[in-house]
């Protein structure tokens, strides 16, 4: 028997909310004032792994935010030269490392792209091979 789209497969289940972890949630929920309150209380009174928490789970993280840097990579050369001009530009500190990170990644999946087109290039060449 095959049941029809977006109908449920045991229409007389379980219904929704009651299982165990929407039991302990609401359990939870009962005492979260009081467990936020002790929380803020250690915080306040030096426990850093209490601040830590509070802070991980309030702000967001923050970002990297570097001015774009033009970085000229050689046109002639391949990929591994266009590596190794990240590289350099890493090390010698005209690049910062979420930038170098992207623009390898970006080199890595431009080498995937080329190797699947000279698979398709001599996969072609085989088959019309007599």
């Amino acid at each position: 028997m095959t049941w029809k789209k977006g109908q449920c497969g045991n229409p007389k289940g379980r219904p929704a909310g009651t299982g165990p972890v929407e039991k302990l949630r609401a359990a939870l929920g009962k005492e979260l004032p009081d467990v936020l309150e002790a929380l803020l209380a250690q915080a306040k009174g030096g426990d850093t792994a209490a601040v830590r928490l509070i802070l991980e789970r309030t702000i967001p993280a923050l970002r990297p935010v570097d001015a774009p840097t033009v970085l000229n990579l050689p046109a002639d050369g391949g990929l591994v030269e266009q590596g190794q001009a990240v590289l350099l530009a890493l090390a010698s500190g005209q690049l910062p490392v979420n930038q170098a990170t992207s623009i390898l990644q970006g080199l890595g999946s431009l080498a995937r792209l080329k190797e699947l087109e000279e698979l398709e290039r001599r996969i072609t060449a085989l088959e019309n091979k007599p």
